[in-house]
């Protein structure tokens, strides 16, 4: 898989990125297994972090199967390990849910609600007609307040129910929360789902443009529709992503 963008690692949580560079220094061929970590103080001082990052850092890395942890302190651990687990091993740079390049000097914002979805995507949800899903709407803004980029997300009932960070949402105190799902493609597998991913990228037509815009100066809007399925083909998730393709161009990059 191509290295992703610079941009979205400089973006990702600081606990992700701590991870990623241990997961390098683990990767280098002085460090053999059984070799130990320097201590979570060390850590924290030497990438500018609390030690709290650096502890979710190396619990990311436990799950990996890349360290283990006793009483002594943290240690490297061996390859054969990894290969018995059979645990889908997490790319240094999965990409970041919902996607799309961020803009500099861009804000987020986020929520979560329970609804009901167009009728068109029900089915393929795997919901009954009229029943409510979890519904993600992302929007980021430009330095002035304009929106730069939209996503909207549906989850099927698959996805409430083989993901637990996505079905704790189900109680009502919890669906009002600031909500955070970059790690989105992480749960899914940990979770031990394997994915398929199909995308459909096309530009809306701007009615009176020329070169790609409308009269007043309009820019067409990149449309893209991406369905992310386990591997019973089950849909997990559907997104809907717009924004400017005057101002952006779209890469996305996902490995199963």
């Amino acid at each position: 898989m191509a290295e992703p963008e610079s941009q979205a690692v400089a973006d990702a949580p600081l606990y992700l990125r701590v991870a990623a560079a241990l997961r390098e220094e683990l990767a280098q061929p002085r460090v053999s297994p059984g070799t130990r970590l320097p201590s979570e103080r060390t850590l924290a001082r030497r990438h500018h972090v609390n030690r709290q990052t650096v502890r979710s850092a190396l619990r990311l890395l436990r799950e990996e199967r890349l360290v283990v942890t006793d009483r002594r302190g943290t240690f490297a651990a061996g390859a054969p390990e990894e290969a018995e687990t059979g645990a889908p091993a997490l790319t240094a740079h999965r990409p970041v849910f919902p996607g799309g390049p961020p803009a500099a000097g861009s804000q987020v914002r986020a929520t979560l609600t329970w609804e009901v979805p167009p009728a068109r995507l029900a089915g393929r949800l795997l919901l009954a007609p009229g029943e409510a899903t979890l519904v993600h709407r992302h929007v980021v803004l430009g330095p002035q307040g304009a929106p730069l980029q939209r996503a909207v997300s549906w989850f099927s009932r698959p996805a409430l129910t083989e993901i637990p960070q996505l079905g704790r949402y189900r109680r009502g105190r919890d669906r009002h929360r600031r909500p955070d799902l970059r790690l989105l493609y992480h749960w899914m597998h940990q979770a031990g789902l394997r994915l398929t991913h199909r995308e459909s990228v096309g530009v809306s037509p701007v009615p009176g443009g020329e070169a790609g815009t409308g009269a007043a100066g309009e820019a067409a809007r990149l449309l893209v529709h991406r369905v992310v399925s386990d591997q019973h083909g089950h849909a997990l998730e559907i997104t809907d992503i717009d924004f400017s393709a005057r101002s952006a161009a779209w890469t996305y990059e996902f490995s199963a």
